[in-house]
């Protein structure tokens, strides 16, 4: 191994050369107290910047093991970590002129949801953070000195703020993880108390902008309080700062949940927070004691979206000219049958909460109302809309729903609660309800011509996952959060609502790759390979995601996705196709 005084050697003879040069430095350096492995050096200061790992022993680094004695602490002090790695990034780095990304220094930390991440990894015999850096040049000639005060000055900084104990904020990281084990041991709770969400008291709801996730501020902030009717309570694991270990809110039963409500009075921004609250999120986000069953899935329609062979029957049948509703396919499908599809894709690899908001739903699909079934006789209508099958799916499938609905009272009949939100205050209006239900019968007839029967195990062809680019067998870039490039395929992810960030993009894309390779088999149904891939996670991690991971050893860049988000990005790759189990 090489030490620092070598590496500030090469660097100085590395000055005014070509950039490609910068290649001499790839390998591994010891500093007095961490170890930096250059894992991959970009070729050019235009290209992904590059990759190094920044290792330090246990012994120097001295986290404490009590603050990692569980899976769920572990990934909250690995989050919590990276977080103090980029704010040391802030603090320490000096802004850096040159060509392309030069003096770039950045981390994969989180923004207000924690989740398991590989940019940061603690083990009982060291701790290592990995980033980024942009190797600083003057159109293609290398910068010898200052890649010197990058490597050999900043990064050393870096180190000595965010990775030994003694200098990080002590009191924060043990607030830190508490706060995520109590979120996770109420979500653990939540099937055995017959909820299928939970909203403390106190909660900040609104966030500061509709292009912001931070939490308002302000004289007109109205902190969220439970009714008194739907409130419930949960021991907590770790004491809350006031010394409680007992929190109360919202319990939202299981069954048929409608949240109603005027225009603008915080319908819509409850659903928000239950669809983002399947994920723990960072204590001073306001939302850190929200939290919904981690099988919830956010419906809506989708315009345009290809549908492969998905049994939508429960929703649409008698298609004119006999277009298939068991096995339906579709290149452009309409709003009606891509919501239809949406829902059985969902509870197809187990999804058991609905969270639907008639803002982004198909007003066909969600009802039909009396006057309309008066003009437009059943025989001439294919959907069945949604309030006809709402009740079924609860009481036969165990599918939850929770609604935002604001347009129709004829889903007054088939809830089991109710809750109108006004100027961001709920109300229990279930009494009301029941008494509007009595007093002004709805006039609709019910439409549906048959039960739900058993959704088929739909199993995709492996051989229609071509990662390969040009050359290369394997290239999948992402474009933001919403959008993977697979191979020479585009994967349109804009309205699947519950991805957060980009490393869960990129982390869905060489999921989808690693289970083609390893995963796909004649008789696997979709479900049970979204669920080796969940279990593969829990048991490896997710560094071999990375197809370089071998080479490299940086898989940096990753957070951990659900199964649905794997599923619904492989359910809509247009290359897709689908062959029935025979089970």
């Amino acid at each position: 191994m090489l030490d620092e005084h070598q590496l500030r050697k090469t660097l100085s003879h590395l000055d005014g050369r070509g950039y490609k040069a910068y290649k001499q430095i790839q390998g591994q350096f010891e500093f007095s107290d961490f170890e930096l492995l250059i894992d991959h050096v970009q070729g050019d200061p235009f290209a992904q910047p590059s990759k190094i790992r920044l290792r330090v022993q246990q012994d120097i680094s001295q986290i404490p093991e009590e603050l990692w004695t569980n899976s769920i602490r572990q990934i909250a002090l690995e989050d919590f970590v990276a977080r103090a790695v980029r704010n040391a990034i802030k603090e320490t780095v000096t802004p850096k002129k040159g060509t392309g990304k030069s003096g770039l220094i950045f981390i994969d930390a989180g923004k207000q949801e924690v989740l398991e991440r590989t940019a940061f990894v603690i083990t009982k015999d060291w701790v290592e953070a990995r980033i980024q850096i942009g190797l600083p040049a003057r159109g293609r000639t290398i910068l010898g000195q200052e890649a010197i005060e990058i490597l050999c000055q900043e990064i050393p900084i870096i180190v000595e703020k965010s990775l030994q104990w003694k200098y990080l904020d002590k009191n924060a990281c043990k607030f830190f993880v508490d706060c995520v084990e109590n979120q996770e041991s109420i979500r653990k709770q939540l099937d055995h108390a017959n909820l299928s969400a939970f909203v403390a008291n106190g909660s900040i709801l609104p966030r500061a902008s509709g292009i912001s996730d931070r939490p308002l501020t302000g004289n007109n902030l109205v902190e969220f309080q439970s009714p008194k009717s739907l409130e419930t309570s949960f021991q907590l694991i770790n004491p809350l700062p006031n010394g409680e270990t007992v929190i109360h809110g919202l319990g939202f039963p299981k069954g048929v949940t409608l949240i109603v409500g005027g225009g603008y009075h915080g319908k819509s921004t409850l659903l928000k927070t239950l669809e983002r609250c399947v994920y723990p999120h960072i204590p001073t986000d306001g939302r850190e004691y929200v939290i919904t069953n981690p099988n919830a899935v956010k419906i809506r329609a989708e315009d345009g979206r290809r549908i492969e062979k998905v049994n939508i029957d429960p929703f649409i049948t008698n298609l004119p000219q006999d277009i298939k509703t068991d096995s339906f396919c579709s290149d452009d499908a309409s709003g009606s049958t891509s919501q239809a599809a949406n829902i059985m894709e969902a509870i197809e690899v187990g999804c058991d909460l609905l969270l639907l908001d008639e803002d982004t739903s198909a007003t066909n699909f969600m009802v039909r109302d009396a006057r309309m079934q008066k003009l437009v006789q059943k025989d001439q209508e294919p959907i069945t809309p949604f309030v006809d099958r709402i009740r079924e799916l609860y009481e036969i499938q165990g599918v939850s729903t929770i609604l935002v609905m604001g347009g129709s009272g004829d889903y007054f009949d088939v809830a089991d609660t109710v809750i109108k939100m006004k100027d961001y205050v709920a109300h229990d209006v279930n009494d009301e309800t029941q008494k509007i239900v009595k007093d002004y019968p709805t006039q609709r007839q019910v439409e549906v011509p048959k039960p739900i029967e058993q959704i088929s195990g739909r199993i995709p062809i492996s051989s229609c996952f071509n990662a390969s680019r040009g050359r290369k067998k394997v290239k999948i870039d992402i474009q933001g959060n919403d959008k993977i490039i697979y191979g020479t395929e585009a994967i349109d992810l804009r309205f699947v609502d519950q991805l957060v960030e980009m490393s869960q993009t990129r982390a869905i894309g060489h999921a989808i790759y690693m289970a083609s390779q390893f995963m796909m088999r004649d008789s696997q149904s979709l479900k049970e390979i979204v669920q080796s891939l969940e279990d593969y996670f829990y048991d490896n991690g997710l560094d071999s995601l990375d197809p370089f991971y071998e080479k490299e050893k940086h898989p940096g860049n990753y957070s951990r996705p659900r199964k649905y988000e794997i599923a619904a990005a492989i359910n809509r790759i247009r290359t897709l196709k689908i062959k029935f189990s025979s089970r």
